[in-house]
């Protein structure tokens, strides 16, 4: 199987974005059918309490309180803000979106990613995916992020922690990837966003943090 695209390259253009996110998987991995846009049918794991878990923050270091086997899912709620359009929705577990702007957002849900994850460490987990994804990223650039944790407004906000690569602008982009495998789940979640300044990638990453929210699998 090819070695994805160094973000490097992914930086000359948007139009290569999706090069990246299609190679994300491992060769062993498979990719789910399409995420549905609202909140999951509910899977009930005996002896666990999913509303539990969903209802309190997740931190990198929470990941072996979900359910084992039970995929992390992300929401598509950007669809519905006004100067965002979709461009690709839910092709093999991936979704893009582009703003008036210029930015774009790739999304990237895959499963079965057992080949990659580090038994009850989700941070060493997404170091080694962001590895996969560019042997040239050192564990020590990545920084914890946090996005949205369930999609429900009636309810406090909860946030997850991700890791996020964030290199310095290039080729007129600025550009940065938000990334999560839950290695107990077995799923991996990824956001890959490129806009053409440092003040649109902040809004447009201000807009992924707000309208697409991971979704916790619940009882």
């Amino acid at each position: 199987m090819a070695r994805p695209l160094r973000f490097a390259a992914l930086i000359a253009g948007a139009g290569v974005l999706a090069s990246c996110s299609v190679n994300v998987p491992d060769p062993e991995v498979t990719t789910p059918t399409p995420p549905p846009s609202v909140l999951a049918t509910p899977t009930i794991t005996p002896g666990h309490d999913a509303d539990a878990v969903a209802a309190k923050d997740l931190p990198l270091k929470a990941g072996k309180t979900l359910a084992a086997g039970v995929p992390v899912e992300i929401s598509d709620g950007l669809r519905e803000v006004p100067g965002w359009r979709v461009i690709q929705d839910k092709v093999q577990g991936q979704s893009r979106f582009a703003r008036k702007d210029g930015c774009e957002v790739t999304t990237r849900l895959s499963l079965n990613q057992g080949a990659l994850a580090v038994a009850g460490d989700d941070k060493a987990s997404t170091e080694k995916l962001f590895a996969y994804l560019d042997p040239s990223i050192a564990a020590d650039s990545l920084k914890a992020e946090t996005l949205r944790w369930g999609g429900d407004d009636d309810k406090p906000r909860r946030a997850v922690e991700v890791l996020a690569f964030n290199p310095r602008p290039a080729g007129g982009k600025a550009f940065s990837v938000m990334a999560r495998l839950f290695a107990t789940a077995g799923s991996s979640a990824y956001f890959a966003v490129v806009c053409p300044s440092p003040s649109a990638l902040a809004g447009a990453k201000a807009d992924v943090a707000k309208y697409l929210p991971l979704i916790p699998p619940g009882n």
